[in-house]
């Protein structure tokens, strides 16, 4: 069994030589000024667990709710929290605050005759 490989060029012509130059990081003028990690670290998430509740129960998080949580949150976080329990008006999330991730949703219904565990802190806002 004799198969033939060949090899072909990428570029059949010759690579024009603007295009081989490399250019140093640091001087990209192109460069965001804000980095992805820290866009990601300003930011609430909502895990797919929390997606489903949302839209189980209805929930409609507003842009204004969503910044009042991170708000709460950071302040969490200033104190050494590691799981928060986030009251707002008839809602409560289980955030995961160091990863600013809400973790579940409940309502004002879901609520009722149910215990938080694996919390370290509330917020009320």
């Amino acid at each position: 069994m004799k198969d033939s490989v060949s090899l072909g060029r990428l570029y059949p012509n010759p690579v024009p030589p603007g295009l081989t130059k490399r250019t140093n990081a640091s001087s990209d003028t192109t460069k965001p000024s804000v980095r992805f990690q820290d866009v990601l670290q300003q930011e609430m998430r909502i895990s797919k667990h929390a997606q489903n509740r949302l839209q189980e129960r209805g929930i409609n998080l507003k842009p204004e709710q969503m910044e009042q949580i991170r708000t709460a949150v950071e302040k969490a976080e200033a104190k050494g929290a590691k799981e928060s329990l986030v009251l707002m008006r008839d809602l409560a999330f289980i955030v995961n605050v160091k990863s600013k991730t809400i973790v579940t949703a409940m309502d004002g219904t879901s609520m009722k005759d149910n215990v938080f565990t694996s919390i370290d802190s509330a917020i009320v806002i």
